[in-house]
């Protein structure tokens, strides 16, 4: 009889611990990443950056960072790589995209190949990408 009661315990026990964790799973579906479509952009050089974006860059750069700017026709992301000590370093957007709530972005530092003739000394790689204006949060992965 007590061994019976500790048994249906146990598993009463283990079906409220399952229903736990199977509706904590459940949530995590729910808030995967919905991608409603890729964004356009356009890599921006440094000549043709806005003033005050320039600076606010020229302030950072050191150490790595993630930023937006906007005005009233654009929206700039930026992210940079901080201080490296050569050149030869690019970055790359793997992914920009749109969700009902964010723009999300993913950029890559790819640094020189042990082949490739760089120069020496100190650089700061970032990429700053022009897209058209949106009101959205910004996630950076």
């Amino acid at each position: 009889m007590k061994r019976q009661k500790i048994i249906k315990n146990f598993l009463g026990l283990l079906l409220i611990i399952l229903t736990v964790f199977g509706l904590l799973g459940c949530e995590k579906d729910e808030s995967e990443i919905k991608k409603i479509r890729d964004l356009d952009f356009t890599v921006v050089e440094e000549a043709d950056l806005p003033g005050e974006l320039k600076e606010i860059i020229d302030e950072k750069k050191e150490k790595p960072f993630r930023l937006h700017y906007s005005n009233k026709d654009h929206l700039y992301i930026v992210v940079g790589y901080g201080k490296q000590n050569s050149g030869g370093y690019s970055v790359a957007v793997e992914e920009l995209f749109l969700t009902d709530n964010a723009i999300y972005i993913d950029t890559n530092l790819i640094g020189p190949s042990q082949d490739d003739l760089v120069t020496q000394g100190v650089t700061y790689p970032y990429i700053v990408v022009k897209l058209e204006y949106m009101d959205k949060k910004i996630v950076f992965e």
